[in-house]
């Protein structure tokens, strides 16, 4: 779809200090272009979770979960996996009872083969002690590009049809292009549509069930007609 919109300030070009050139009205257009595109990267996060009285014992539980985890994961053809925010800290209060330790540690897979990432997932749960955090989806860079290379044309294509009509209407027989500007929106920015955390009785819940949407891929182009007088 196309979205286009003119806006109509008119101003004039700066004065020339020869005053046989003739000022040169300009106005400046907007026109945008847009698609939803299917995402084609699912990312999967999950963590290894434990608390004990001892640190170190629940360290040991989660560093073997996430050893565990890891070598499955990598076994898997197409998944790319990563690792982040290992923390540990102290659960109860000292002066009234035994501490408990709380360690944890995220581990996050990627991958464009839903069903092989939503089925290791499940097997990450249900074999190896992880827990889910979230999933969400989204565009590949190469896919986000072609959608952007093929919106700027067309989104270009309605800058100059905007630029002509607005020459047209203000009496002009002809216009030729001044600075213009290409934008183009980043998906992922705003909010991602996780799942709800679970909980060490849900590991062994049905299999995750995906849906991967789209993303709106946006480019507007913006610039100055600058319009030859009328004859």
């Amino acid at each position: 779809m196309v979205l286009a919109s003119c806006l109509a300030p008119m101003a004039s070009a700066p004065a020339s200090a020869d005053p046989a050139l003739v000022p040169q009205p300009v106005v400046t257009v907007s026109a945008s272009a847009d698609r939803s595109v299917p995402n084609d990267r699912m990312h999967a996060a999950l963590r290894a979770e434990a608390e004990e009285t001892d640190a170190v014992k629940a360290a040991d539980v989660v560093n073997t979960r996430m050893a565990r985890a890891l070598a499955r994961a990598k076994a898997t053809a197409g998944i790319e996996t990563s690792t982040s925010t290992y923390t540990t800290y102290q659960v109860g209060d000292p002066n009234q009872g035994p501490v408990r330790w709380h360690v944890t540690q995220s581990l996050e897979i990627t991958g464009a083969d839903f069903m092989a990432l939503a089925a290791l997932a499940s097997k990450l749960q249900a074999e190896d002690g992880m827990l889910m955090s979230g999933l969400r989806f989204s565009l590949s860079p190469a896919a986000l590009r072609a959608a952007q290379d093929a919106l700027t044309q067309q989104a270009i294509r309605a800058w100059q049809d905007r630029a002509k009509l607005a020459a047209q209407a203000l009496g002009s027989t002809a216009w030729r292009t001044g600075r213009v500007t290409v934008q183009t929106n980043e998906p992922g920015g705003g909010p991602q549509p996780y799942m709800r955390m679970q909980t060490a009785a849900m590991a062994k819940a049905a299999p995750v069930s995906t849906e991967a949407g789209d993303t709106e891929v946006t480019v507007t182009v913006s610039g100055e007609a600058i319009l030859e007088p009328a004859k």
